[in-house]
């Protein structure tokens, strides 16, 4: 009896791994597209900061900042140079916070009742408050001042003409931000503080505050930034003052001194460390849970 040999066995290739393929140009391409096309806009958003950042060292030879010449740290040591540009910086910033707090208490108020309750006119209301966000700002401009005109006189333009719209564009802002977070706000939270006999008070205190308190937040910086970086509705509402936008506009005209890309510097310092110090308080928070 003879014994039945099986044939050989055809020898075979070992699969490649997926790391150790060729990719083609194009695939790759493909996958980076989206990475590159992300730090190209973050580049093209950044680029500006970084060169006022960095003409802010800049000693001109004449009156205009706009070409490096060599480095000096004498704008950055006397900021407030012109006391005009101070007293502009100074106004702009009496009014954005006016105009913040207002904005952001009626905005919040507003959302509130737009998200909590159901009434008649609500989808109307809802629709007005996108107005000023879509509305062009000259014609709103040339709308108040007529307002104003009328009602209080051309002598009667001022701080609290400048204040007022502020307020009316920013509360559509805050409104906006605010009812995004109470959207996303899961209510069985409040339900079960009033099962556990919390007040309203309490309940609001405790509970929806603590919740609604970074929307709050957001949308108060938010307002912040448009009034204080406003010019058209501001140059039609101003009167005889001069905001600091107001201020570097004329500047562009006759003098452009390099305290002004100081000043464009620490704001936008100052605006980057309470970005990362939310994000840090957030980080802490979120460790503590």
């Amino acid at each position: 009896m003879t014994a039945v040999t099986a044939p050989p066995a055809a020898p075979t290739t070992a699969a490649r791994p997926p790391e150790a393929r060729r990719r083609s140009p194009l695939a790759w391409a493909r996958e980076h597209l989206l990475l590159a096309v992300t730090v190209l806009i973050f580049v093209f958003m950044l680029l500006p900061n970084v060169i006022i950042f960095w003409m802010s060292f800049n000693q001109p030879q004449g009156k205009f900042d706009y070409v490096w010449h060599r480095f000096s740290l004498a704008a950055w040591q006397n900021p407030c140079a012109n006391g005009e540009m101070c007293h502009s910086i100074g106004l702009s910033l009496r009014i954005g916070v006016v105009a913040t707090i207002v904005a952001t208490v009626l905005g919040t108020m507003i959302a509130f009742a737009m998200v909590r309750y159901r009434f008649k006119a609500r989808s109307g209301i809802n629709a007005l408050l996108f107005l000023p966000m879509a509305a062009p700002e000259v014609v709103m401009g040339a709308t108040l001042a007529a307002l104003f005109f009328n009602t209080i006189g051309p002598g009667g333009l001022g701080f609290w003409t400048i204040t007022i719209a502020h307020v009316m564009f920013c509360v559509s802002y805050v409104v906006v931000t605010v009812k995004s977070r109470l959207a996303g706000m899961d209510p069985t939270l409040e339900r079960a503080a009033q099962d556990l006999y919390a007040t309203p008070t309490q309940t609001f205190r405790y509970v929806t505050l603590p919740l609604v308190a970074p929307g709050i937040a957001a949308a108060a910086l938010l307002a912040f930034a448009l009034s204080i970086d406003d010019y058209i509705v501001t140059v039609f509402t101003a009167g005889n003052l001069e905001t600091f936008p107001m201020y570097i506009w004329g500047s562009v005209q006759r003098a452009y001194p390099a305290q002004i890309d100081v000043i464009g510097s620490l704001m936008l310092i100052v605006t980057m460390a309470i970005i990362a110090l939310s994000q840090v308080l957030g980080r802490a928070r979120s460790a503590r849970r």
